[in-house]
């Protein structure tokens, strides 16, 4: 994937100076956060995963423990719910644009794919008359929408997700949401789906919102006991059970979880601030549809510059890295910009800068 292909990793972090880039809050150091382990015996774990660490994530979902499984990383949980449910022709929909897992891996089984069009002009909105169309005229396996969405930062209401619920409970469809951001929702912060109905699956992580991502934990929630034995069972397969240490250190995290929260809630605001400060002062060249969630947004180019030369340009000469619009299957004059995860307010600031400068470079050729 294109998105994995061209990721910082891959490019080499010293290369980049300025990584916008980056879909998650700053990265912890481990030392940051206290721990002894020392007393850790490294055996195998608890296959559907740590039992305390479940039992939190549980409380916060509205759900009970043994409707939590947990993953490692929310991409491996996808894996999972996609080699699980599909086969070959089966068909589903899937929001675009989207994080790549959510699409790639039906790709690669075969499924046949029907998109969720989100549309610039349309506000990156869902739509439920499109949703009602599609399982009118096929029949839908798996419906996967994620919310708040990457890489546009939009949610939907209360009242519309409700709405999904009840259409695919009476289609017998299963609802796949991609809750990765959700603990980053601005306002109104949406109840976990998977506790609003059997047939639907909740999946999220501690890599975006915790600045976690090295310890490779997720889940995935759903209350129907037969889906979960088939998820258990696809994870016993591939890795038996998760690593002792990344789930304990995830435990111990969690326990301290609110608190940690709503210092990074406050970050969060102060960062997004800046970016819409830059973008009201760069409408001239950029146009976006403002997120409500997450650390991402999806401005768009609309001066008419080529954007293979922009981001020539603002690779080479600043530096500068952005997600283009390619990796999500979109016009390449859209482009992904993270805003959580720069070290510094100064550093965010200069590589919002060097993108409006890297604009005008190109105007001037």
């Amino acid at each position: 994937m294109p998105i994995e292909i061209e990721s910082p990793e891959q490019i080499g972090y010293e290369n980049i100076k300025f990584n916008l880039t980056e879909s998650s809050v700053t990265d912890i150091k481990l030392g940051d956060l206290n721990l002894n382990l020392e007393e850790l015996v490294i055996a195998y774990g608890d296959h559907i995963g740590h039992q305390k660490l479940r039992k939190l994530i549980a409380n916060e979902a509205g759900v009970k423990i043994d409707d939590v499984l947990l993953t490692a990383s929310a991409a491996m949980a996808l894996f999972i719910i996609s080699t699980s449910l599909l086969g070959k022709d089966d068909r589903l929909l899937v929001e675009r644009p989207n994080y790549a897992t959510n699409i790639e891996t039906p790709r690669a089984i075969g499924a046949q794919i029907d998109f969720l069009e989100l549309k610039f002009e349309n506000e990156f909105r869902l739509s439920i008359n499109e949703i009602e169309n599609k399982i009118k005229s096929n029949p839908i396996k798996l419906i996967s929408i994620t919310i708040p969405n990457n890489p546009t930062g939009t949610i939907i209401s209360r009242t519309d997700l409700d709405t999904i619920i009840s259409l695919t409970k009476d289609k017998g469809i299963t609802l796949l949401v991609d809750e990765t951001y959700r603990d980053m929702t601005f306002t109104n912060k949406l109840p976990a789906a998977a506790s609003l109905g059997s047939h639907v699956i909740s999946v999220s992580s501690l890599s975006k919102t915790y600045g976690l991502p090295g310890i490779r934990v997720g889940w995935l929630i759903c209350q129907d006991k037969k889906l979960m034995g088939k998820f258990l069972a696809a994870k016993e397969q591939i890795m038996i059970c998760g690593s002792v240490v990344d789930e304990e250190i995830a435990y111990r995290y969690m326990l301290t979880r609110d608190k940690r929260l709503a210092l990074i809630l406050e970050e969060i605001q102060i960062r997004f601030n800046i970016v819409k400060e830059w973008m009201n002062q760069s409408n001239q060249y950029l146009e976006w549809i403002e997120p409500q969630g997450g650390v991402v947004c999806f401005p768009r180019i609309k001066v008419n510059i080529e954007p293979e030369e922009f981001y020539k340009v603002l690779n080479n000469t600043f530096k500068t890295f952005v997600g283009p619009g390619h990796w999500f299957e979109m016009d390449k004059k859209f482009m992904r910009i993270g805003y959580g995860w720069p070290t510094t307010h100064e550093e965010l600031k200069q590589g919002l800068k060097n993108i409006t400068s890297a604009i005008k470079i190109c105007l001037e050729k």
